[in-house]
């Protein structure tokens, strides 16, 4: 039997919550409803939701507090919806520990496609250490790349980028939080050390598998698309 995944969606707005209930009824989640931040934290921990969807602009406690504070003790994927186009806020959202954002308004098919990936990356973490996707194979335990069943040869430093953009493939990964989970905390300036090593996986990786897989996010990071 299919898993009937838990979506738990945190909004005042009572036509966004009815859009919502409908959609993901119709598209065999479970839903679960919250007006208020507080309610959507108390929600979250007594429902154990397997993705929410938070909306910034709440009536008691800011969106992005309640983020934080689901952080502090869940890693549930998190979609923020937001209605601020800037770049900057997006990378603030993402480093607070958002997987995903959504700019309102939104259309319904794309929340749908951010979810799938959400699922798939959940998903793909239950089955660890082997991740594949059709001709190219990631094994985290034995670090090593294959495409077509041929290995690619990967420093230690490119094989931990490529990981993280894998473990995180169809998301926005950003600059500071691939700089800080291989070079520490104190490089996050060093953005240039990351063009240099996502010119290494497109040759490396890429031009083998004979396709573009590594996007860049013009001033927030990468997303690997498979």
């Amino acid at each position: 039997m299919t898993k009937k995944y838990k979506i738990l969606y945190i909004d005042d707005e009572v036509t966004i919550r009815k859009l919502l209930f409908h959609l993901f009824t119709a598209n065999g989640y479970a839903p679960y409803e919250a007006a208020s931040g507080e309610e959507g934290l108390n929600m979250a921990a007594s429902q154990t939701p397997d993705i929410i969807i938070l909306d910034l602009d709440l009536p008691d406690i800011k969106g992005d507090e309640v983020l934080v504070r689901i952080r502090e003790w869940s890693k549930t994927p998190i979609i923020v919806l937001t209605a601020n186009k800037e770049d900057d806020d997006k990378v603030k959202l993402l480093d607070l520990g958002a997987d995903d954002y959504l700019i309102k308004p939104f259309h319904p098919p794309e929340l749908l496609a951010r979810i799938r990936v959400a699922i798939r990356h959940l998903e793909r973490n239950q089955e660890l250490p082997l991740l594949t996707f059709g001709e190219l194979s990631i094994d985290l335990a034995g670090h090593e790349v294959k495409v077509r069943g041929f290995s690619i040869k990967l420093t230690s430093k490119e094989f931990e980028f490529f990981k993280i953009l894998a473990l995180n493939a169809g998301r926005i990964v950003t600059q500071t939080q691939i700089l800080k989970t291989i070079w520490g905390p104190n490089n996050q300036e060093n953005s240039h050390y990351l063009r240099v090593y996502v010119a290494q996986l497109r040759k490396k990786v890429e031009m083998p598998l004979g396709k573009k897989i590594i996007i860049t996010e013009a001033g927030i990071g990468y997303r690997l698309l498979l």
